[in-house]
């Protein structure tokens, strides 16, 4: 996705030169990221149906998501939003709204019945965020760690 326009536009990313531009903003919400090995774990997740998309502004990227399509007994036909970032200095100028807005234009297409998300519980931002847009908090997440 190629924009040189000051207008922001949306749309998937899957060439690695694209995987790569999305590392640094992606970083801000996965710290634990390393750009060495970031475009192989990206690729080796688009194997088992992983998206990205972003929105550009002039050139620039400002926001990313990664995300999937999926089925489950418990969701149905469903499209899981695995991370979704606004670049710190792009904050608060309707680009994650953007982006959530397509990603719910492509989940509708794509058949879901809904789009789901988890959001680490220390981003109140976010949470505020997601509440705005209508979304329902419908369960916690639990975790194990088995390292």
């Amino acid at each position: 996705m190629n924009n040189s326009s000051a207008e922001p536009t949306v749309g998937q990313l899957a060439s690695r030169q694209e995987i790569e531009s999305t590392f640094p903003i992606m970083r801000q919400l996965r710290p634990h990221l390393v750009a060495t090995t970031y475009v192989a774990t990206i690729e080796r997740l688009q194997a088992d149906g992983f998206k990205l998309a972003g929105v550009t502004v002039a050139g620039q990227l400002v926001a990313v998501a990664g995300y999937r399509f999926g089925e489950s007994l418990a969701y149905g036909r469903h499209c899981y939003v695995d991370d979704l970032v606004t670049g710190d200095g792009a904050r608060s100028h309707g680009h994650g709204k953007m982006l959530l807005d397509w990603l719910i234009a492509q989940a509708r297409l794509a058949g879901c019945q809904a789009l789901h998300l988890d959001s680490g519980v220390q981003r109140h931002g976010a949470h505020r965020f997601y509440l705005r847009e209508r979304f329902d908090i419908v369960s916690h997440h639990f975790k194990i760690s088995l390292a």
